[in-house]
């Protein structure tokens, strides 16, 4: 890959812009460029301490930055309908919404506050619920909504008669259905956004493989210690062997969120081996994820399972 990608971002002086999982790794890089281009943002986050320490370091870095902190735990449903509630007591429009934050591989079957298996009910069905809420303030914002998936979407698929897999767990094949419904939900927001006139630009990303800390240690997902997995990538971060760093990782996602040409209904990843590293760029979306009439299945089924709908108002 070459060290040397980079996305220019254009001024977002004067846009308010909402990035989940913003205290570490890709959504704290995402935050800091964001900020630094002079946009306001909104970072919810489940950890108070490691939030604030997120906002130290984007004002440090950027010492005009205008960084808020919210309290939100993606899997609790009453968590994400308590921010939204804020925010939109608030009124001001969203311009730009990162649907980035989620959790990786827990070595046992866990579940979310709502009873969802943990990696569904937060990576995907968290994220959902959210948008939905949200969708006032991103319509009056003409928003684009970038959702980070994963090289995981690539293979597996939606476990439709057991979507949290309570007659037979894997972590990994639980990852991967969340990740593929990521694709699958930011590519049908934008289909219903162009049918129903919303004024939403939907678009989805994955950084490829990425030194972040998914599969380090989190002791609240029973993981005591540093995966292997981990360790390799972090290692091979370094020596640049197909894997890449925070700040390489986190340009698909900002080049779909900022950026001029990067447009609705598109797939973007780096551009390198496999789509493991390189420069962001358009991308073929993978095929478990392609089908827009299982979209709009995992829509319907989403809707159901968060109790929720987007309703244009």
């Amino acid at each position: 890959m070459s060290g040397r990608a980079v996305v220019e971002v254009p001024d977002l002086t004067g846009r308010t812009a909402v990035v989940t999982g913003g205290s570490d790794g890709i959504g704290l890089g995402l935050a800091e460029r964001l900020a630094a281009a002079g946009a306001e943002v909104v970072l919810p986050v489940r950890n108070a301490a490691k939030g604030q320490a997120a906002v130290d370091r984007i004002t440090t870095a950027v010492p005009s930055a205008r960084v808020g902190l919210r309290r939100l735990d993606l899997s609790s449903l009453q968590s994400v309908a308590d921010l939204a509630g804020e925010l939109l007591a608030e009124g001001r429009p969203i311009h730009l919404l990162v649907n980035n934050a989620g959790v990786m591989n827990p070595p046992t079957r866990l579940t979310t506050v709502d009873g969802f298996e943990l990696q569904w009910g937060t990576n995907h069905l968290g994220h959902f619920a959210l948008t939905a809420r949200l969708l006032p303030l991103l319509r009056a914002g003409r928003a684009r909504v970038t959702t980070q998936s994963s090289v995981a979407a690539a293979s597996n698929a939606i476990n439709w008669d057991d979507p949290n897999f309570e007659e037979s767990y894997s972590a990994g094949k639980a990852y991967s259905q969340s990740k593929i419904a990521n694709v699958m939900f930011g590519l049908e927001l934008n289909r219903r956004s162009e049918r129903g006139g919303w004024g939403i630009t939907s678009n989805v990303s994955h950084p490829g493989v990425t030194a972040t800390n998914l599969l380090a240690a989190q002791p609240h997902m029973g993981r005591d210690g540093d995966t292997l997995a981990v360790r390799f990538v972090r290692l091979f971060a370094r020596m640049g062997v197909l894997t890449q760093t925070v700040d390489q990782g986190l340009l698909p996602a900002l080049y779909a969120a900022t950026h001029p040409d990067a447009e609705g209904g598109r797939f973007y990843g780096p551009s390198g081996f496999r789509h493991l590293t390189g420069a962001p760029a358009e991308q073929a979306i993978y095929e478990p994820a392609g089908d827009p009439a299982d979209a709009a299945r995992l829509w319907d089924m989403s809707e159901r399972l968060v109790g929720l709908e987007f309703a244009v108002r």
